[in-house]
């Protein structure tokens, strides 16, 4: 049996994209199995040769070479070998903000979890580039690219055309992606741009959805959401206005205590004053 895994080395960036958990590859003895188990990141599997079967639930998919199976988080699966024509098969185990949208598009979900691709070597040889950069310096970076440029390849293979079921569920995803964005990077110089960017949108679009859910536009929203983190900041007294203003993505702090009055109807210093009373 060869078998090779790769962890993830560093911390976990939850507030990234996509991040590795792990990968590698095993030839499996004939009848291996795992499960019925979970899992608390997504998992995918592509096979290189040999069978065996996959199992959710009820349903049992038999699966064959060039064949690949996504396992979700925090659902239960069990997935085993063929006793006579075991399987040899690679992995990589990730998450991260983006990484079910990523899937999505790809056509990948719970309910649709398979795909298949025998058209040549290339997502083999992903798995193979992702497996062997473990032993490289900066192999974490490297491992990422390979994991991005197999995402993309089964983006363009998707032929699966329902990703929303509705033009009002296609919207709250890309409200949550924005809104999500604004959490995780509001302490650095953003832009509505950027965020525009970030989503897939145009900037005027995605502002119209935004405000027709959240009565008002993205700018306001961010904003309103780097004053709601500064005031719980001020209650913090070691803390110096001009470090809040910093660490709420305002380099100026004239233009930040000018924002937050405009907001709050107090300065940043009158506001901390509030609270000692």
């Amino acid at each position: 049996m060869d078998k090779h895994i790769a962890d993830h080395d560093g911390p976990r960036l939850e507030h990234t994209d996509l991040y590795i958990y792990q990968c590698g590859a095993e030839r499996c003895q004939p009848g291996h199995f795992h499960g019925p188990a979970v899992r608390d990141h997504f998992l995918i599997h592509y096979i290189h040769k040999g069978k065996g079967i996959f199992r959710v639930g009820d349903t049992t998919w038999h699966l064959k070479e060039g064949n690949g199976f996504l396992i979700c988080p925090d659902i239960l699966t069990y997935y085993q070998t063929d006793t006579e024509d075991p399987w040899w098969y690679s992995w990589v185990g990730f998450h991260g903000l983006k990484a079910e949208t990523y899937l999505t598009e790809a056509g990948l979900t719970a309910e649709h979890p398979i795909f298949e691709y025998t058209e040549d070597g290339y997502i083999g040889d992903c798995f193979h580039e992702m497996a062997d950069a473990y032993f490289l310096k900066y192999g974490n970076m490297r491992r990422m690219a390979y994991l991005y440029l197999f995402l993309h390849k089964l983006m363009q293979i998707n032929t699966r055309e329902l990703y929303y079921n509705s033009k009002e569920s296609r919207h709250d995803a890309y409200i949550n992606d924005a809104l999500q964005f604004v959490e995780t990077n509001y302490s650095r110089k953003i832009t509505v741009d950027m965020i525009s960017n970030y989503v897939g949108l145009n900037r005027s679009y995605l502002n119209s959805i935004f405000k027709e859910a959240l009565g008002k536009t993205l700018q306001q929203y961010l904003m309103e959401f780097r004053v709601r983190k500064a005031c719980e900041l001020l209650e913090n007294s070691s803390l110096q206005v001009g470090d809040i203003s910093h660490s709420v993505g305002y380099s100026d702090q004239l233009l930040f205590s000018k924002v937050f009055k405009r907001m709050k109807g107090v300065t940043p210093t009158e506001y901390r004053k509030s609270l000692q009373q």
